[in-house]
């Protein structure tokens, strides 16, 4: 089945079918619908060596990925990635991956916008004054920020979660329960998102006349390990925290381990809150004891990336907006309870 055959099968012009399956918005949806359910019926699929020639455009999103040797593997990069995948396959995008190391990510990029092998991409992993929003605004191509970057005041287009407002609301449900000894086991501490949610728990604190511990302030790779030995260090010291955050369940995983080793009770003898991005393999309410959590699914932020990258290379941007900023749910369950009398 090729492009004419299709259309002469419905009726409508190849012009129309086209537009059809690359979502432009003139396009009205009950066309839309009925021109990919004959395509996935008869199993047509663009010549996409055709549709670059006529359209100028490859049919792909792309993103640079910082790497370093001996770096762990991130769940939360996969979740992420396949909700960007499904909403790319709706469309009949590819999507291409570009490692470098840190000191060559500028490089990529300017390789990748020059290459004519993407319509657009996206930038993740953001930085305190990340030095990759002036150039990619200097860039002449479509981009969206997965994030944000502290420090950076120009305008740029993203979608964030309001990672202080997430932490700063779980503290408060602490203190409220007469916590006042918080311990925060975050992500990397270059990260915009663990900038933002230090600065919701030291926010949250200060409104208490309170001040974060220096020791109970740890930062490290998004893994159960990290978890694990962060919190049997804080079980260690001569006054141990009472209550924790945890920056992903992830974290969670090995902190509720080493309390578990340490014959302690969740939810009595240390309360715990962890950020749920939702990862079908890490449910909060699997937990022997259920995790109180601030939600917000990072694969749906991947399918709302692409949609709005996918948008503006297709030119239909104007109708979405720039700037796009999720609250987390606040979930409570057993793992918060009120503070153990001294």
């Amino acid at each position: 089945m090729n492009l004419r055959q299709l259309s002469e099968l419905l009726g409508l012009s190849q012009t129309t079918i086209s537009r059809a399956l690359n979502g432009y918005p003139e396009v009205s949806e009950e066309t839309r619908r009925r021109v990919r359910l004959a395509a996935d019926e008869t199993g047509y699929r663009p010549n996409r060596a055709a549709r670059r020639l006529a359209t100028g455009k490859s049919g792909s999103i792309g993103l640079v990925i910082p790497t370093k040797p001996g770096q762990t593997s991130d769940v939360h990069f996969g979740e992420f990635q396949l909700g960007l995948a499904e909403e790319a396959l709706r469309h009949d995008f590819h999507f291409v991956i570009m490692p470098a190391h840190g000191e060559d990510e500028a490089q990529a990029m300017r390789w990748m916008a020059a290459s004519g092998h993407v319509d657009g991409y996206y930038l993740a992993y953001m930085r305190r004054n990340d030095p990759r929003i002036a150039l990619a605004l200097s860039l002449d191509m479509p981009f969206v920020v997965h994030g944000r970057a502290t420090g950076v005041d120009v305008d740029y287009p993203y979608l964030d979660v309001d990672n202080h407002g997430a932490f700063y609301r779980a503290a408060r449900l602490l203190l409220d329960l007469g916590h006042t000894r918080v311990a925060l086991l975050n992500g990397p501490s270059e990260y915009d998102f663990a900038i933002r949610r230090r600065q919701g728990l030291i926010d949250a604190l200060a409104e208490r006349g309170l001040a974060l511990d220096l020791a109970f302030d740890m930062h490290g790779a998004m893994t159960d390990e990290m978890g694990a030995s962060a919190m049997t260090r804080l079980l260690q010291a001569p006054q141990r925290p009472t209550a924790v955050l945890c920056c992903s369940t992830v974290i969670a995983l090995g902190a509720v381990r080493a309390l578990n080793r340490a014959g302690l009770t969740l939810g009595r003898d240390m309360s715990l809150i962890a950020h749920d991005d939702v990862l079908p393999l890490l449910k909060p309410e699997n937990f022997l004891v259920p995790l109180t959590t601030t939600r917000s699914s990072l694969r749906a932020a991947g399918t709302r990336i692409a949609e709005r990258l996918i948008a503006q290379i297709n030119g239909a941007a104007p109708s979405l907006p720039s700037h796009e900023l999720w609250e987390a749910d606040l979930v409570v369950r057993a793992s918060t309870g009120p503070a153990p009398k001294a």
